[in-house]
């Protein structure tokens, strides 16, 4: 396999256990340990929080969307503010998607050929071009640490030959973005597609794993497939990705998918899950999802959850007690989801820093089977009667 490439980019692999494996991701704005997840910034923003309390959580490195911040601001407009790292005051690494999976959502708004996607924006129908060479040029004026190549990425419910062309074209346009020229100390990362069938993954995996690509990641996952195809395709493919490259696992991130995916090999994570589910009221603990809307917490008197550490719940000054979020949440407080996301990305920290610890210690397939059991039995979404929620984890403190 191709050595790295880029200037200010490296990644070591410290620790295995099985596929699962502790490494650092090192970009010229920090040193990232992984497996780790990305808090994703659409609009150069993790909503409802600010950078610094992002940052509080334990987050190394955001991700932010090339397709939302090319059509509002505009790319030339961040570069002039200095880039999105200084445009959002975020001070460690961050990755930029290469917008197609927004373009691709658009379905009756877009039409794609072997040249690029032609839509129309979503925000007042003006006509707009991506192609390879120019996700490549936005997401250098953003000045991200990590870029990410343009690639098809067809619907969950694709049959296998839209597959197979969609493979076919992602491959060109692969080609395509490592010619084009990006910004200094940028890294590119090449993405990896073939559904739910094994043999595709495998083979698109041999067409990029050459190319050069600082690293490798996977798409066209989480798009409506069942968690047992997912988690099969991972089983099959994840381990089988250059092993001196960080593996990437697009858009997925309940914390059974981190903990599956870490075991699995993968080492990155994005997903929007944390913050839009402390939206619609639900937060993430150690002993399952707690819907905090429900009438039982009224009067609850705890924290979101006795084993987090972090500012919500038992942190300096006091904490946020569920009756009180309650009562935040059904009067539509702005508060309620401020304080729950903040909440779930730092349960996510806790998450994966227990699971770098589990592999180090060489205990990570009981570690996650274990705290598996627990979430399965705590969660309170969509059920009436009370949960456990003081079970305890063998062998760790998560937070």
């Amino acid at each position: 396999m191709s050595a790295l490439v880029t200037e200010g980019f490296s990644f070591e692999t410290l620790h295995t256990d099985g596929h699962a494996r502790v490494g650092t991701l090192t970009t010229p704005h920090a040193v990232v340990e992984t497996p780790t997840f990305m808090p994703v910034g659409t609009l150069g923003t993790v909503k409802s929080l600010s950078m610094e309390e992002v940052a509080a959580t334990g987050a190394g490195i955001v991700l932010g969307n090339t397709y939302h911040l090319w059509l509002r601001p505009g790319a030339e407009v961040v570069a002039g503010l200095g880039g999105l790292h200084r445009f959002s005051r975020w001070p460690r690494a961050m990755l930029t998607d290469s917008g197609g999976f927004q373009v691709f959502s658009l379905s009756g708004l877009r039409k794609v050929d072997d040249e690029g996607v032609s839509f129309r924006s979503h925000l007042d129908g003006s006509p707009r071009r991506l192609t390879p060479e120019e996700s490549i040029r936005v997401q250098s004026l953003l000045a991200s640490d990590i870029a990410m190549v343009l690639d098809e990425c067809p619907p969950g419910d694709a049959d296998r030959p839209t597959i197979e062309r969609a493979m076919k074209r992602s491959t060109a346009w692969a080609h395509r973005c490592l010619r084009a020229p990006r910004a200094a100390r940028q890294a590119l990362f090449g993405i990896v597609q073939g559904g739910i069938h094994e043999d595709l993954r495998l083979a698109h995996l041999g067409d990029l794993g050459d190319l050069g690509f600082d690293g490798l990641a996977l798409g066209g996952l989480s798009v409506g497939e069942s968690v047992e195809d997912m988690h099969r395709v991972l089983a099959a493919v994840a381990h089988q990705m250059p092993s001196a490259k960080p593996r990437y696992l697009m858009g997925v991130g309940t914390p059974r998918d981190l903990l599956v995916g870490s075991l699995l090999g993968i080492d990155m994570f994005d997903c929007v899950l944390p913050t839009r589910n402390a939206r619609n009221g639900q937060a993430l603990t150690w002993t399952g999802r707690v819907n905090i809307k429900q009438a039982r917490h009224k009067l609850d008197d705890g924290p979101i959850d006795p084993r987090c550490d972090g500012p919500c719940c038992n942190g300096e000054g006091g904490r946020y007690t569920r009756g009180y979020l309650r009562h935040l949440y059904v009067c539509d407080e702005i508060l309620a989801a401020r304080v729950i996301s903040q909440h779930n990305l730092w349960f996510f920290g806790a998450l994966m820093r227990a699971m770098r610890e589990a592999i180090k210690a060489r205990r990570a397939e009981a570690f996650v089977h274990e705290t598996l059991r627990i979430f399965s039995q705590g969660d309170e979404v969509g059920v009436s009667g009370p949960k456990a929620r003081s079970v305890v984890v063998s062998g760790f403190k998560a937070g």
